[in-house]
């Protein structure tokens, strides 16, 4: 995470893993740091559950691990020449990211079936469709099931920078707010307003 406090984000850092919805998860294996790619959920008991193909580098090592989960949201290259005093500044990235560690435990296929039910009703919606595992017939739907593994992670840590050009003069921060807007990054723009509490 970003070491300036500046950068701290009191927001609920579980209900934007949930909202982003993918992760890079990481594991020191045998062979080395290994970094998988999958959506990932948040239970209502605040745990972090996702799957693997049996066949990933991580997955035969992650039950019983201490695993580190990243979410990284939309981010932008902010300019010096958006600042009041271009010659006398350097390029930078505004972004929000949120790092989970804990501990890792392999789900039962009772478990993993109820989280592919999760999320596909999960992520569905967004795309404004409405697939589910019963439209597959029940034994390509088990054989599917067997080539994956599911997982849950508790969270032991949680670490959440939003950089949104808080440690700038408001000088600074309007030139930017008005130079994404031109670009028609307004999420941008509105997160700037709102860490800084500006309208």
């Amino acid at each position: 995470m970003h070491p300036n406090a500046a950068f701290r984000s009191n927001d609920d850092s579980l209900a934007f893993v949930a909202a982003q919805g993918f992760a890079h998860i990481f594991g020191q294996t045998p062979d080395g740091p290994r970094v998988a790619h999958a959506p990932v959920l948040v239970s209502a008991a605040g745990t972090l559950m996702f799957h693997l193909a049996r066949g990933n580098a991580l997955a035969q090592h992650l039950d019983g691990l201490t695993a580190l989960i990243s979410v990284g949201g939309p981010g932008h290259y902010i300019s010096p020449n958006w600042y009041g005093e271009p010659a006398n500044n350097v390029p930078t990235w505004n972004y929000q990211a949120v790092e989970i560690e804990g501990p890792v435990r392999a789900m039962s296929m009772d478990e993993l079936e109820e989280l592919l039910h999760v999320a596909s009703a999960t992520f569905e919606p967004r795309v404004g469709e409405n697939w589910t595992m019963h439209k597959m017939e029940r034994p390509r739907a088990e054989a599917m099931m067997r080539a994956i593994t599911g997982y849950e992670l508790t969270p032991a840590a949680i670490r959440t920078t939003l950089k949104a050009s808080q440690n700038r003069s408001e000088t600074d921060a309007a030139g930017v707010i008005t130079a994404l807007e031109r670009l028609g990054e307004t999420e941008g723009a509105a997160r700037i307003r709102a860490a800084r509490k500006t309208s």
